[in-house]
């Protein structure tokens, strides 16, 4: 149910957001494979001109496997729209985001767009953050510095930040950056805006994993085979 749920949201964004003759940024995670299906799908049916800027390796190799074109942003620094997954996203579309590592990267590519556009499934959706994703918020760091940007983290904010260990490998998950990934599993509800800020200013720390008034619409497929569209509140 929550694989179609993904494939229903991200069908709905391509479908919304893509048009000829753009550059797309291309997200990492599960439901971003659905959307490279779509685009991919439309691309031949349509005749589309297309170029694709991906936010990972993985995106990378999702382009190159459905034959679309690849780019980077040395080439196209200009996006006309990214379309990326989410861990979590809260009311205010506020994103936890970097449980596959490519956080970072995931962040530049959206920063570079015109439009940021996010998919999800049922699951993501929260009131507030922490209440569906319990791994905490990913933050980058340079390898020297996990120890004292951990403590730093813990000392300022509260909660408990980890190094991320990896699964198939012995030691600690490496990014496509070469660096460290800690996980911030946070005790209390945060403004998430300056956290993100406060978090960015530490020596060491690469990128933080909270997408803060970045992302412009979400869809939510959901468990009756609806999609849910969120815009931001306006304030």
């Amino acid at each position: 149910m929550a694989e179609e749920a993904k494939k229903l949201a991200a069908y709905a964004a391509v479908d919304n957001h893509v048009q000829n003759n753009q550059v797309i940024g291309v997200g990492s995670g599960s439901t971003i494979v659905y959307s490279v299906d779509r685009l991919a799908e439309r691309v031949r049916q349509e005749n589309l001109n297309i170029v694709c800027v991906p936010t990972s390796f993985q995106a990378r190799q999702l382009i190159l496997q459905h034959g679309l074109t690849l780019s980077d942003l040395d080439r196209h620094p200009e996006l006309d729209v990214a379309i990326d997954g989410a861990d979590e996203v809260d009311s205010d579309l506020t994103l936890i985001k970097g449980g596959g590592g490519c956080l970072t990267q995931e962040k530049v590519v959206a920063g570079c767009a015109k439009h940021f556009v996010v998919i999800a499934d049922y699951r993501k959706d929260s009131k507030a953050l922490g209440q569906q994703w319990k791994k905490g918020v990913p933050i980058e760091v340079i390898p020297m510095a996990y120890v004292p940007v951990s403590r730093r983290i813990a000392k300022c904010f509260g909660g408990e930040a980890s190094l991320r260990m990896a699964v198939s490998k012995a030691g600690p998950v490496v990014t496509d950056n070469s660096n460290f990934i800690l996980d911030w599993k946070f005790d209390q509800a945060q403004n998430w805006k300056d956290v993100n800020t406060a978090i960015k200013m530490i020596p060491g720390v690469v990128e933080t994993g909270l997408f803060v008034g970045m992302a412009e619409r979400a869809y939510f497929g959901m468990e009756d085979g609806s999609v849910q569209v969120r815009d931001p509140p306006v304030n």
